[in-house]
């Protein structure tokens, strides 16, 4: 099939090579402008646009889509190169622009959604990192015909990814990324005859982009939901302990059966090579993997040799705790199962937002 693919970056370009090796035609890759990046700000091709550059595809960077935007040049110029195109569908995985109607419209067979949650829970920008965070059993990628809602169009094909206990955002993202490419091959090969099911209006809950100012441990919070975040946060913007005056990255750790006994939270009970034990608003938390600023992650036990930690020292608490409550917005509680609703088509196991 003639395509065009919108996405920009890791999760998307595994989507694209799906596509490339199943023998589809992509006439045109747009994908985010070339961004600065790493410690010398130099500006960096995303992920999509240099695997696009390898199989020579025709490439568009907008900085807007919008007509009617701050960047109308920007928008024209797409608009030329996509209807030149004539592709017959858009295939779109974590974009990172929102697509205006005419877009939606230009396409015979519309635009098609890889999002990285089973819809309708966890809409928008970040559903990997909200489904670990609030204690999800298992994720999945929905593939959505777009429509002019916030990842709200009708469901093509549903797979669902079970959520391991040790699971960080890094290692599901890399899972859903390879479902995500292997389910869009499927429904195109099938787009004719698939049925569209509308999401249903109960369950839906909204993954708000994560921000860095939710990283600090509020060590107040139960054991377990610090753990979720911990996990959730990997790779960014990584869970923060703030220990004197250092900031310290935690990048992985256990809820344990060791008791803080009257220890207040965020109080250390144990220290040893085995993890350091810290007192919550419930339970004990040891901390398994830390990285100080500048430096690189290391084991508990390396991080002790330079810096020493002693029971009864403590960290500091945050001034306000950051978190959510998550899953509360769609009335599922934390922790809950995300089913395939029932009567949607789906498609046994073998990534974010539809208009972003």
């Amino acid at each position: 099939m003639r395509l065009v693919f919108a996405g920009t970056p890791v999760f998307a370009r595994e989507a694209l090579e799906a596509l490339l090796q199943a023998g589809h035609e992509v006439c045109l890759v747009l994908t985010q402008p070339d961004r600065p990046a790493g410690r010398g700000l130099k500006l960096q091709a995303s992920p999509v646009k240099q695997l696009a550059l390898a199989h020579n595809i025709p490439l568009a960077q907008p900085r807007s889509l919008r007509l009617d935007g701050r960047y109308p040049e920007d928008a024209q110029q797409a608009r030329d190169v996509l209807q030149a195109c004539g592709a017959q569908a858009m295939v779109v995985a974590a974009y990172g622009l929102i697509l205006p109607d005419w877009v939606l419209a230009l396409p015979p067979q519309g635009c098609l959604n890889i999002h990285a949650s089973l819809l309708p829970r966890w809409r928008g920008a970040a559903p990997i990192h909200r489904a670990i965070e609030a204690g999800d059993r298992d994720s999945g990628i929905t593939i959505m015909q777009m429509d002019a809602g916030l990842d709200t169009g009708d469901m093509l094909l549903l797979a669902r990814e079970p959520i391991d206990p040790q699971d960080s955002t890094a290692s599901l993202h890399d899972r859903l990324a390879a479902l995500g490419g292997r389910l869009m091959v499927e429904a195109l090969s099938q787009l004719d005859t698939l049925p569209r099911t509308p999401q249903p209006a109960e369950g839906v809950s909204y993954a708000h982009k994560i921000e860095k100012h939710e990283a600090p441990l509020d060590w107040r919070r139960d054991a377990l939901s610090l753990a979720r975040q911990v996990r959730a946060f990997d790779p960014f913007p990584g869970a923060q302990a703030q220990w004197g005056e250092d900031v310290l990255k935690v990048w992985q750790c256990d809820v344990t059966q060791g008791v803080a006994g009257n220890a207040a939270p965020g109080t250390v009970v144990a220290a040893s090579p085995a993890g350091i034990d810290v007192a919550t608003g419930g339970g004990v938390l040891r901390l398994l993997a830390l990285q100080r600023a500048g430096g690189r992650r290391v084991a508990v036990a390396e991080y002790l040799r330079g810096h020493p930690i002693r029971v009864g020292e403590a960290f500091r608490l945050p001034a306000t705790s950051a978190q959510r409550t998550p899953g509360v917005s769609s009335g599922i509680p934390p922790g809950a199962s995300t089913g395939i609703p029932p009567g949607a088509p789906s498609s046994p196991p073998p990534g974010t937002s539809a208009r972003r």
